[in-house]
């Protein structure tokens, strides 16, 4: 087990936060070995996908569907950055099954209720809501498997939502930028990386942001600039920034001055320190670092994408399976290097972040052509895709079981004779779990899987 302050024995002058073991990669895996497994997965997924369709109909009083309580799904009232997972679950449902069923109602929630997420100035949840739906929609179109007669309005919304995301934006004082959080403008979530692809597939359009005295803002300029500052103020690089700077770990939230543009310090909101790394902002980094690499070539998305994924590696148990927070105090009395427990009395793993995680070490194995990564996403998937993380109960309206959203704050649920949340579900994890196996499906049986939908590079 790795020493920590406090932990006896502990020395050394400069020592991370850091309890974690080392994934074992199954390098003889390959994506059809996993088949057998996604097909179980999207028979689940039918049956779940239509009792949240009822019970938490999409435009419906309650919000957006966030994660579940003894297995049924509530809403939180915090932001509704969930809803595009709902309704884009439909849609990969389609994708993976060719059930015209989904393909209608994914649609008819696109067309009905993601038209106030285009316009939303609030959030830096573009990428999640509106790529997930409109972008699956203009992909599945242009693979001729949907009606050719709504291109044009996917396309325009989704130009739309590139340009609104890109407006939120606050200068740093090295003469970059960044998309701030609904935290407000001297915030810079590491999250937002991977809604940067409403960025991306506006620029793809051919679109730009307007600005004052009609000033033409290059998308895929801004979208670099975002990327910049999260990889120099949200991803670390072992480079003696500080005493707790270890390669590819990740702080949740960068804080800056707002009068001259200068970072003050890092933050967190979810994770349990700004010096201890919350997996599931690590896991963001990794997919969207490695998606934008996918997109286009850039040395500072592969940097950052390797550093993060190689971090996820090195930090994780055996299983491949994160426990929410590599600096939970609670770790210190767990085997870290043994398979993940998700009913251990003192710390919850989050598979959402698994769920993510996989996702980014997979694209990222073939994007550098390195099949280190892509044994290493396979690994997780593999984990993932069985119990007691797939969620086998028809009662149960989650999909991933022993997922986590808000720790500090209390909001996951915890069952009676239980001392931390675990055997819930969240709206990401069951969507990335349904993203991945679509994924992972693609690569045995193509055409490849991006979000920008025509497989090409930029």
């Amino acid at each position: 087990m790795r020493q920590t302050p406090g932990t006896p024995g502990f020395s050394g002058k400069r020592f991370p936060l850091i309890l974690g073991g080392m994934l074992r990669i199954d390098d003889g895996l390959e994506p059809k070995d996993l088949l057998a497994a996604t097909g179980r997965m999207w028979e689940l997924s039918a049956g779940k996908i239509d009792a949240i369709d009822a019970s938490c109909p999409p435009g419906g009083s309650q919000g957006a569907p966030v994660f579940t309580v003894e297995g049924r799904y509530t809403a939180r009232g915090w932001t509704e950055w969930t809803q595009g997972f709902q309704v884009g679950s439909a849609l990969l449902q389609f994708d993976a099954t060719g059930d015209p069923h989904f393909l209608e109602q994914g649609r008819r929630h696109t067309f009905g209720v993601m038209a106030a997420h285009v316009s939303h100035i609030g959030v830096h949840d573009h990428g999640f809501n509106n790529v997930s739906t409109y972008g699956t929609l203009r992909r599945l179109i242009l693979e001729g498997r949907a009606d050719a007669g709504d291109l044009a309005f996917a396309e325009l919304a989704l130009k739309v939502s590139g340009a609104v995301q890109a407006a939120r934006w606050s200068r740093t004082a090295d003469g970059g930028g960044y998309i701030y959080s609904f935290n407000g403008p001297q915030s810079l979530f590491v999250d937002t990386i991977r809604s940067c692809r409403s960025l991306a597939v506006a620029h793809s359009l051919g679109h730009v942001l307007m600005g004052e005295h009609d000033e033409r803002i290059d998308l895929l300029e801004r979208l670099t600039q975002h990327a910049a500052s999260t990889a120099r103020y949200n991803v670390y690089f072992g480079e003696g920034r500080d005493v707790y700077d270890v390669r590819g770990r990740t702080v949740h939230e960068a804080l800056f001055n707002v009068n001259d543009g200068r970072f003050r310090a890092p933050s967190t909101q979810q994770g349990y320190s700004p010096f201890s790394t919350w997996t599931r902002g690590l896991a963001w980094a990794m997919l969207g670092f490695a998606e934008l690499l996918e997109f286009h070539e850039s040395d500072l998305f592969r940097t950052a994408a390797q550093a993060t994924c190689d971090f996820y590696i090195e930090h994780s148990p055996a299983d491949g399976i994160p426990y929410w927070d590599t600096g939970a105090p609670g770790l210190v009395h767990l085997d870290v290097d043994a398979p993940a427990d998700p009913y251990n009395a003192h710390e919850p793993v989050d598979s959402s972040a698994a769920a993510i995680a996989a996702q980014g070490l997979l694209r990222l194995g073939r994007a550098i052509g390195d099949d280190r990564y892509t044994q290493a996403g396979l690994t997780v998937a593999r984990t993932l895709l069985q119990e007691p993380y797939l969620s086998t109960d028809p009662r149960h309206e989650g999909l991933l079981l022993h997922s986590v959203y808000h720790r500090p704050n209390g909001w996951d649920h915890v069952a009676p004779g239980q001392s931390v949340p675990n055997g819930e579900s969240s709206m990401w994890g069951d969507y990335h779990l349904r993203e991945l196996a679509l994924y992972i499906g693609r690569l045995v049986d193509g055409p490849y899987y991006t979000f920008f939908g025509d497989g090409v590079r930029r």
